[in-house]
């Protein structure tokens, strides 16, 4: 089985790309994903870990917040339990997508 994953994309409702999943549908089967889905993106949890250290920042100038974007990564990096919970339950639930066909 091959999937495309496009989140934000509006791709598919092209006429081309339609013509396109018709024309390979014996190999290719297209998901339909919600338009926001941070359950599915892990880098959702590291930026909600991320603006959690710097809410309250009253940046000077762009400097001084990329400086501490940087430093809040930076110090994620050493907590390998914050990037396993940021993982947890990232897998697709298959249950819950609605292939285009039924997955062989």
């Amino acid at each position: 089985m091959t999937a495309h994953r496009g989140i934000n994309l509006c791709t598919h409702l092209m006429p081309q790309m339609k013509e396109f999943i018709a024309a390979n549908e014996e190999w290719l089967t297209v998901f339909h994903f919600p338009v926001y889905a941070p359950d599915l993106n892990p880098q959702e949890g590291i930026w909600s870990l991320v603006k959690r250290t710097i809410g309250n920042l009253a940046a000077a100038n762009l400097d001084h917040l990329a400086t501490a974007v940087r430093r809040s990564l930076k110090e994620t990096q050493y907590c390998p339990h914050l990037f396993d919970g940021c993982l947890a339950g990232t897998g697709p639930d298959h249950g819950r997508l609605t292939p285009t066909k039924p997955v062989q």
